[in-house]
């Protein structure tokens, strides 16, 4: 599909590349070691049609589209893990465009997409609000969202450490990520209807860290939506 270039996307002010490198290797050795493999084929299980993926990192999603999708545009800001993504592109069983932009900007037409992946994305963009009235411009109404993201969970004491981690060395040393944002609430408060989610840390064995609160489910923008459309 041809990419829309009316929306700048300021892709290189986001640019982590320290981090990037640190990210390729760790989200490689957590697919065995953490169970990522397992929740990256639970989390696209059923998709088809046109998909589009914010935040696709090194491209490690790709290997588990189900031949149902025709089609996935993947969108990665980092340039470093874009280039990765690319060779992860070319591997995969169904036809994948990478491209740059930054998901307060999708460099694509409106309703466009049959479906959405977000995978631990939200919690390092800029303006979460601004990136999924995106997200909802380019999915088709009734377009379907699956989503795997990380962010505030435990009792009163790691709800504490994870906003004093976000206001201090979190967000610098880990390419801009945030703990304790909550990516249920921000769907709800963006006008996606919530499907059924559900709560998990990672990994699911082994010791509860501020990074380890997950949540997996399913979104839709409602079917009589009209109010994210343009170009």
């Amino acid at each position: 599909m041809r990419l829309s270039s009316g929306r700048s996307t300021k892709v290189e002010r986001d640019a982590h590349p320290l981090f990037a490198r640190y990210y390729a290797r760790l989200s490689v050795a957590a697919e065995t070691r953490a169970g990522m493999a397992g929740v990256r084929r639970r989390l696209l299980g059923g998709l088809s049609g046109r998909v589009i993926e914010v935040g696709a990192g090194n491209g490690l999603n790709f290997a588990h589209y189900p031949g149902t999708v025709s089609e996935i545009v993947a969108i990665e800001p980092e340039r470093s893990l874009r280039a990765l993504a690319v060779e992860a592109a070319l591997r995969a069983e169904v036809p994948v465009d990478v491209a740059p932009g930054a998901a307060e900007a999708l460099p694509v037409k409106s309703e466009a997409f049959d479906a959405a992946v977000l995978s631990l994305v939200l919690c390092s963009v800029r303006d979460v609000p601004r990136a999924l009235a995106e997200l909802r411009r380019v999915l088709r109404p009734g377009g379907e969202v699956r989503f795997f993201e990380h962010g505030r969970g435990g009792g009163r004491v790691m709800h504490l450490t994870q906003r004093a981690l976000d206001r201090t060395v979190w967000p610098p040393l880990a390419g801009g990520c945030h703990v304790s944002r909550d990516p249920v609430g921000a769907l709800r408060d963006a006008g996606f209807e919530l499907g059924p989610y559900r709560r998990m840390l990672m990994p699911e064995k082994g010791p509860a860290l501020p990074t380890s609160f997950c949540v997996m489910g399913t979104a839709w923008r409602p079917p009589g939506d009209t109010a994210a459309g343009g170009n």
